[in-house]
This record gives C-alpha cells, sequence and structure tokens, in this order.
C-alpha cells in the first residue's frame, strides 16, 4: 500500500473515469474524498465499497465546480475531514458539441468553468498544504484533445489544451520541490460521456450504438479498442510513486496511437 496515510481528492469521482481512480487510490491505501453527482443510495454503496477495500476513510463532498468560491470551499471541506490533500485528481469534466456559428455562449462559459478554471482553483486552494507538508501529486485529466482538435468541439479542445498549459506552469512553479503535476490525456474511454456522443451519432445515422462505437473508434484509434478507466486509474498510481517523481510537466497520451498519425 505505497499510498497508506495519503489523502487524495478526486473530482468527479462517482462514475466512470474518476470512480476507477478512486477505486485505484483506495487500494493503494489512500483515504479518499469523492465528488461527483448521484444518488444517495449510490454514493453509501460506492462509499462502502471502497472503504472495504483496504480499510480506508471515504467520504463524498457535492460542490458546484463552475464556480470558483465553490471549488476553494471543496478543498477546505475535504482538508477539514481528511486532514489534508495530498494529491489532487482533477478529473470532472462536461462536454457540449456544435459547430461554433451556433455554440451557445452559455455552454462555451460551462464547459470552461468546469473542464478547466475548476482545475485552477482546486490547485491554488490545494497548494499550500501540500507544501506544507512536503509532498504533493496533481494529476489532470486532460483528453487527447489536449493535443489535437476535432470539429465542433470549441469548448471541450480549448479547455484540455488549456488544462495541459496549466499543467506546465505548476510543475515548473513546483520543479525544486517534491511536488508533481502531470496530465493524463485519454483516447476514446468507455465511458458515459462518450456513449452519449455514440447514441448521438446512432441517432443521426440509424445505425445501432454498437456499429457507431465501432466507426467513432476506427476514426481516429488506430488500436481499434476503448481505452479503459482502468488502465487511467494505473497511470495515476505510478504517476503518485517514488518512480515518477521526476515525471513533471508532462501530457501522457493513452490514446491507441490516435496522436502517433
Amino acid at each position: 500500500m505505497q499510498l497508506s496515510g495519503k489523502r487524495a481528492l478526486v473530482t468527479g469521482s462517482t462514475g466512470g473515469i474518476g470512480l476507477a481512480i478512486a477505486r485505484a487510490l483506495a487500494a493503494e491505501g489512500a483515504d479518499v474524498a469523492l465528488n461527483g453527482f448521484g444518488s444517495s443510495e449510490d454514493i453509501h454503496r460506492i462509499e462502502a465499497e471502497l472503504a472495504g477495500i483496504r480499510g480506508a476513510r471515504v467520504e463524498h463532498f457535492t460542490a458546484d465546480l463552475a464556480t470558483a468560491d465553490a471549488v476553494t470551499d471543496l478543498v477546505r471541506r475535504v482538508e477539514g475531514a481528511l486532514g489534508g490533500v495530498d494529491i489532487l485528481v482533477n478529473n470532472a469534466g462536461i462536454q457540449h458539441v456544435a459547430p461554433i456559428e451556433s455554440f451557445p455562449t452559455e455552454r462555451w462559459d460551462a464547459v470552461l468553468a468546469v473542464n478547466l478554471s475548476a482545475a485552477f482553483h482546486a490547485v491554488r486552494a490545494a497548494m499550500p498544504g501540500m507544501r506544507a507538508r512536503g509532498w504533493g501529486r496533481i494529476i489532470n485529466i486532460a483528453s487527447v484533445h489536449g493535443l489535437v482538435a476535432s470539429v465542433h468541439k470549441a469548448a471541450y479542445v480549448a479547455a484540455k489544451h488549456g488544462l495541459i498549459g496549466l499543467t506546465k506552469v505548476i510543475a515548473l512553479e513546483t520543479a525544486r520541490e517534491p511536488i508533481t503535476c502531470n496530465a493524463i490525456c485519454p483516447g476514446w474511454v468507455d465511458t458515459p460521456l462518450v456513449r452519449a456522443q455514440v447514441d448521438a451519432r446512432a441517432r443521426e445515422s440509424g445505425r445501432n450504438a454498437d456499429a457507431e462505437a465501432d466507426a467513432l473508434i476506427s476514426e481516429k484509434m488506430p488500436s481499434g479498442t476503448f481505452v479503459t478507466p482502468e488502465q487511467l486509474a494505473a497511470l495515476v498510481i505510478f504517476l503518485c510513486g517514488e518512480a515518477a517523481s521526476q515525471i513533471r510537466g508532462v501530457a501522457l497520451p493513452v490514446d491507441g496511437a490516435w496522436t502517433a498519425q
């Protein structure tokens, strides 16, 4: 249990990639602060599941990640409940797809607020505690769309490019400290966010969802298969370890050779 005694906050962790990361952190002995949507029954079930893995403390915290004060308050509440935030995983994200000329301005603002600004506010709030304790890991879940673009995703692509830039700045500002900051850039992952895009394509084409999922993958990923949340979680654990202590400011693609083309 290489992370025994550490405290982790994972935003957007009641499902998909975030839940896989939270589960992996708990398996390594970390106390885990969950954040995200869900019914009280589902959240209690997740808390019990994760606490049962290694006996870690697991608590759920609500927050409106679109507002600066709420993100700062989230970090403060986690610090109060768990004693600190040693590992911060900025995972929460939303998506909206539309051509630029018809892209709703309110959706642009929302995507940038949740996918980019929330990470800044969380890091800003958590950094003093990490410095005081002399250790920290900041991991931003970006996207392959932080490295390359796709049509109709102006806000998402802009936010994820910005998140990688933010990652580099944080890495430079902590370069001589035992605090690291890196970004993970997944390709297509089989999550509800991606499934929503698959279902939208199926409605437009009249084909079934499985056929559209295969088509979506084949358009971009030479590997022909989805990335799994568990693969991303394993990379998070590696980045938290001593072997990764000199990996700093890197955007790590996990994309089935998408960006190798």
